[in-house]
């Protein structure tokens, strides 16, 4: 049996050599593989980080790939960008731990979660009616809401701002101020709340508590049968989330066969401070809120132009940044977001000619969820950042600091033949399978890329990115069917990620899954909900068969 050192370079995390194993474990957070040892990535503390910051800087895109593109381009998926921010919003719902720092050596048993482990919306609720009433009306039934926003009368002519507070910059009163983090993701919060009050309007004799339930219920279906599915390999997902013979999903404990606890759920890290994150590759450089301000005629963008980068760059006046109040012309367009209805397509790939009409007139898809980051997200502002700025390295730094496993040790004890170094590719895959010298880390290297500090050892991160599923997508679109080559989360990242989920609801006892396995939501359309439904339900916009 292998014993782990408690005289590390580190000074060791208090409690990491005690032995977490005992199925009576549990706490606010957890390890799924408890016996695994720590992926450690240098011989003393500063060698480790600077193979962490060598890698973080082979996974954030060059500068010359951060302008925003009004066209398709290679790094697009077949998903919708509509689920990159829906993710992140999913995240702020489980998850939220002020005192952790990374200039601290965080005991990982220590770490108090202060959202519960729960798909049960506390980011969109707050502490209820009763201890923060200025987030509701004066009946505690309703969220209040802020200033008009106009752009998109196509499909959101009644959209409406976060209620916010008389300071400059003015903050959201939310039940999470992490859903102000940027303007799309606070944007999804106001139609989260205008779903909720969609549901008081057609229920007036319905609790706070009974409306409150029904918007849990069809937020937690969602999470089922479109989110995961979207994400998670068909191959893996079926393991998790079989079908029965109707159809009908088989959610039952048996089925998981890795994320077990006692009494009461926690939150793995393994999923927290790795595999959750895959959502970072999918960012793309910026976006089209609206039909905005036209192009210049010389093909430069108006510095008020609404297609925004997430942070500034080049001649645009504004970004996407959050805590702050968008500009009153920014409603989200949400068909530029999500299939509401079919987009044009624009046109050749990797060309955003402003005089191609449908460059500017389309659905705008996810990057692909893969081993690179925009350069955006290598240089985070002030207003979003804490050290280190750089997204990669912060994520890379975090999961060493809590010790998690390397991705190939994880999948020898998911019973999996990890990847080879020679097969793990860090940056765009697309030009890894080009050959174009787009590859920060030449094709086969990886095993001697930083000195060997990750041979058969990579960051858990990173091997989740890396061992991603390629499968055709079909998008409609104005322009016919598109085909597009979509990666999906894989064996090791897409098991941890679908067992915490069903994992969570069934513990959960007050979740449908627990309280009424046979609900079905009541905004269908189409014999559908997903969060394309979800998000017309909040907009009462109609999607045609």
């Amino acid at each position: 049996m292998k014993v782990l050192s408690t005289t590390r370079p580190h000074g060791g995390v208090r409690g990491a050599n005690l032995s977490r194993s005992s199925k009576f474990f549990a706490g606010p957070f957890g390890r799924i593989f408890r016996a695994l040892p720590p992926a450690d990535f240098g011989a003393s503390d500063v060698a480790s980080v600077d193979a962490l910051k060598a890698l973080a800087k082979a996974m954030t895109s060059q500068p010359d790939k951060a302008d925003p593109k009004d066209g398709p381009d290679s790094e697009e998926s077949g998903i919708p960008s509509a689920f990159t921010y829906f993710g992140q919003f999913i995240d702020h719902d489980l998850t939220f731990d002020p005192s952790s720092s990374l200039q601290k050596q965080n005991d990982p048993d220590a770490l108090v979660d202060f959202r519960t482990p729960q798909f049960d919306l506390d980011n969109l609720y707050g502490r209820g009616p009763d201890d923060q009433p200025y987030i509701y009306d004066i009946k505690g039934k309703s969220f209040v809401l802020g200033p008009e926003l106009t752009g998109a009368p196509q499909v959101n002519s009644g959209a409406l701002g976060l209620q916010r507070n008389n300071e400059t910059p003015a903050r959201a009163l939310i039940g999470d101020p992490r859903n102000d983090e940027n303007v799309i993701v606070s944007q999804f919060q106001g139609l989260m709340q205008r779903f909720h009050n969609r549901i008081v309007d057609e229920n007036p004799t319905w609790s706070f508590s009974q409306v409150q339930q029904a918007v849990r219920f069809h937020y937690q279906w969602v999470l089922l049968h479109d989110f995961l599915p979207t994400i998670v390999s068909a191959g893996v997902l079926d393991d998790v989330l079989p079908k029965a013979a109707d159809g009908a999903l088989v959610i039952e404990e048996r089925n998981l066969r890795f994320f077990r606890f006692r009494d009461a759920a926690f939150m793995p890290l393994e999923f927290s401070a790795a595999a959750y994150r895959f959502g970072h590759s999918m960012v793309r450089p910026g976006y089209r809120l609206n039909d905005g301000v036209p192009l210049l005629p010389e093909g430069h963008r108006a510095k008020d132009d609404t297609l925004l980068p997430i942070f500034k760059h080049g001649e645009h006046a504004h970004d996407l940044r959050g805590f702050q109040a968008p500009l009153s012309p920014w409603a989200i367009d949400w068909r530029r977001f999500i299939d509401l209805e079919p987009m044009a397509y624009g046109g050749p790939i990797d060309n955003p000619d402003p005089a191609i009409a449908g460059n500017r007139n389309r659905l705008q898809l996810a990057y692909k969820i893969d081993t690179s980051l925009v350069s955006p997200l290598g240089v985070l502002p002030a207003s979003v950042a804490i050290d280190p700025s750089v997204l990669a390295l912060r994520n890379l730094e975090r999961g060493w600091r809590m010790r998690l496993p390397s991705g190939q040790d994880v999948a020898r004890a998911m019973g999996l033949i990890p990847l080879t170094d020679a097969q793990i590719v860090i940056g765009k895959f697309i030009g890894a399978a080009a050959g174009d010298g787009d590859v920060p880390v030449p094709a086969g290297s990886f095993a001697t890329f930083a000195g060997g500090a990750f041979a058969d050892n990579c960051p858990l991160w990173a091997y989740c990115l890396a061992e991603t599923v390629e499968i055709d997508v079909v998008v409609k679109t104005l322009d016919g069917p598109q085909t597009i080559k979509t990666r999906q989360l894989g064996p090791v990242g897409g098991r941890i990620v679908a067992e915490t989920f069903v994992g969570l609801l069934l513990a959960d006892s007050s979740s449908y899954v627990s309280l009424n396995p046979l609900w079905t939501p009541a905004y269908m359309q189409n014999g559908v909900f997903g969060l394309r439904e979800l998000i017309a339900a909040a907009l009462k916009f109609q999607i045609k068969p």
